[in-house]
């Protein structure tokens, strides 16, 4: 049996993980063993430089963290080494850099699933979040396609007042 001090560890690392889960957009869960220390040093330092806290958790603490938040439907993936990488800014960052080291790793590491804004969500739908374009590339063609009319417009003037230049000087 462990010593109360152990047990009153455990039970404060639980209710601070409960609260950042509670105060983050999205996390996802991940097997981290097809990951060489090499990639894994990569990966956190680009984790932490996105503001997305990434640590390795045992599945029991996970699983009491995970109930004192209120989010429920992830116990099936709690087996085998996990990790975790909780982002509370957005719900794109920690998915996409996650994937990117899944498609590094050839599968070996692996998105077991994670939850979005408090819900349950499958490896799948983390996937399809990681593929989905930045904030800045949504800007950029957003700004790409505003500005788009306004060059075809521009070029069409040009273009009648070189006609209309042309045309008097014959």
């Amino acid at each position: 049996m462990p010593s109360k001090k152990i047990l009153r560890e455990k039970e404060q690392f639980v209710d601070e993980l409960a609260a950042k889960l509670k105060n983050s957009m999205c996390g996802v869960l991940v097997d981290y063993m097809g990951i060489d220390v090499a990639a894994d040093t990569k990966l956190r330092k680009s984790m932490r430089e996105a503001n997305v806290e990434y640590f390795v958790v045992k599945n029991t603490l996970l699983k009491r963290a995970l109930e004192k938040a209120g989010i429920s439907g992830l116990d099936e993936h709690l087996e085998g080494p996990t990790a975790i990488g909780l982002c509370a800014d957005d719900l794109i960052t920690a998915p996409k850099l996650l994937y990117k080291q899944v498609e590094a790793s050839k599968g070996e590491f692996k998105i077991k699933a994670g939850f979005m804004e408090g819900a349950a969500v499958d490896a799948g739908v983390v996937e399809e979040y990681a593929k989905l374009p930045s904030k800045e590339e949504l800007i950029a063609k957003l700004l790409f396609m505003l500005q788009s009319p306004m060059q075809r417009m521009a070029i069409a003037i040009s273009e009648i007042a070189k006609k209309n230049d042309g045309g008097d000087a014959a």
